[in-house]
């Protein structure tokens, strides 16, 4: 990989992680239709934690008062009524299911889960899931009404995300407006969630960058720090737009790139692995 190349993937990362258009397929995407090298699930995990170090950036007061509170509600019954102790446990509940099956599935995220197929075929049925989602929920609950079944069930969607195609943050808002929260609070519990469970693949998979065969670590420092600049602006934008907008407009992107990619696989444009 080149650093022109690492440019265009820091840039691609950090646009396309917390739109619910699917991150991990863009960067799969990409290499597909320029004749690149697929830079693998190694580097696309690890360029992720530019995009977190974002969330954290632009979540800091509200991450500072959430550990806070919850450290203080382990000892003391009196924190143990306020939102902020309750979100710590949402966040920890909802991150078990995909911890448990990132790790169980490990093997084949790497490999078969990449194939462009079913990236297509993911970019479709999400978008439709999405819509469906924002025709279904009625986006009246605020973040102070969030419970432990809204975790279980965003935590549950996020897990599906293992699936490059299908979008953890389209995963998670989809989730949380079939459950009738508001688009900008479900954006908000998707943008923390997504902490623990990128920071987590990130770290597991460092290990391998520099390797035999993969990106060098030059190149993937240089498309994380674009990757934690631009997903900064993303954040900020997708909070603003999800705010008075509805998500259509992703979905028909998200449908309309499933069908170019199944037609460009169709011809035998493009390689599907």
């Amino acid at each position: 990989m080149n650093p022109f190349q690492a440019i265009v993937y820091g840039i691609v990362q950090g646009l396309t992680e917390f739109l619910p258009v699917s991150s991990s397929a863009h960067l799969r995407i990409v290499p597909a239709l320029f004749g690149w090298t697929d830079p693998g699930a190694a580097f696309t995990a690890v360029i992720q934690l530019g995009t977190m170090l974002a969330v954290v950036v632009y979540f800091w007061r509200e991450l500072l008062h959430v550990t806070v509170a919850w450290l203080r509600g382990l000892v003391d019954p009196s924190v143990r009524g306020t939102l902020e102790y309750r979100f710590g446990w949402y966040l920890i509940l909802a991150t078990i299911p995909v911890a448990v099956l990132g790790f169980l599935f490990r093997h084949q995220i790497e490999t078969g889960a990449r194939n462009l197929w079913l990236i297509a075929v993911m970019l479709i049925l999400l978008g439709l899931a999405l819509y469906a989602a924002e025709k279904v929920g009625d986006r009246k609950r605020e973040e102070e009404q969030l419970n432990r079944l809204d975790a279980a069930t965003i935590g549950t969607a996020q897990a599906l995300a293992l699936i490059p195609g299908v979008s953890r943050s389209g995963s998670t808002i989809a989730a949380g407006l079939f459950r009738g929260l508001t688009r900008e609070t479900a954006a908000r519990f998707s943008f923390l969630l997504s902490i623990p469970a990128v920071v987590g693949s990130g770290l597991f998979e460092a290990r391998k960058i520099g390797g035999d065969g993969g990106p060098g670590m030059g190149v993937t420092v240089l498309a994380t720090i674009l990757s934690f600049a631009v997903g900064l602006a993303s954040i900020a934008w997708l909070i603003r737009y999800v705010s008075e907008h509805s998500t259509v407009v992703f979905v028909i992107y998200r449908v309309a790139m499933g069908v170019l990619l199944i037609a460009l696989l169709s011809g035998g444009a493009i390689s599907a692995t």
